[in-house]
């Protein structure tokens, strides 16, 4: 009998060992499953935030921004109502700066040059068609940036302007602050022209694209 009764709990621990070991192994191939899938998820984000970013920076806000400044006069570039405001020039000149050290320069890893208040205190009148050629220039340059990032980038510590960031945080201070100065220079150019802009009268009959 107590061969038997020993046999038996020997059977039995063995068998409790193996299952507690295939329970270890099904719990990490779990855990190994919702990594792949998290990675996977993280990176399709990446994708489509990347692609959105340019969607907006190079399709919509830098080609519609260039044909309002290119139908203005050089007078009107740089036609400031007050001190307090800026002119079209100044914020050409302001956006060259934040488009290249924020995205280019950050990405590239190249030394931070930039001299933010000279943007604003530009004492010559640049002709506009030299301001779009140079920030003409540095979007190319930008865009090149934006279409090799990936999701290591964007999760990536970069010191910018001061501020510690992600690179996350660098293309979406881009796309927003590029944004903000659109709307300023759009604005800018209708009071100066009276113009139709048209950019959106696919919504004017019934506020929809469809």
């Amino acid at each position: 009998m107590p061969d038997v009764i020993g046999s038996s709990c020997t059977v039995s621990h063995h068998s409790e060992t193996r299952a507690g070991s295939q329970l270890e192994h099904r719990l990490l191939y779990n855990a190994c499953e919702r990594k792949l899938e998290m990675t996977a998820s993280n990176t399709q984000l990446a994708a489509l935030f990347l692609e959105f970013s340019r969607k907006k920076l190079f399709d919509q806000y830098w080609p519609r921004m260039r044909s309002c400044v290119a139908s203005l006069t050089d007078e009107q570039i740089w036609c400031r109502p007050n001190d307090a405001c800026n002119s079209v020039g100044n914020l050409l000149l302001h956006l060259n700066g934040n488009v290249t050290q924020w995205m280019i320069g950050s990405f590239n890893r190249l030394e931070d040059n930039r001299n933010r208040p000279a943007e604003f205190n530009q004492p010559d009148q640049i002709a506009g068609n030299v301001l779009l050629d140079r920030l003409g220039a540095t979007m190319e340059e930008a865009a090149g940036v934006l279409a090799r990032l990936a999701p290591e980038d964007l999760s990536a510590t970069f010191h910018i302007q001061g501020y510690t960031v992600s690179g996350l945080d660098a293309v979406y201070q881009v796309v927003e602050h590029f944004g903000m100065h659109y709307g300023q220079i759009l604005y800018i150019h209708k009071m100066l022209r009276g113009d139709d802009l048209g950019f959106h009268r696919e919504l004017n009959v019934t506020g929809r694209a469809s």
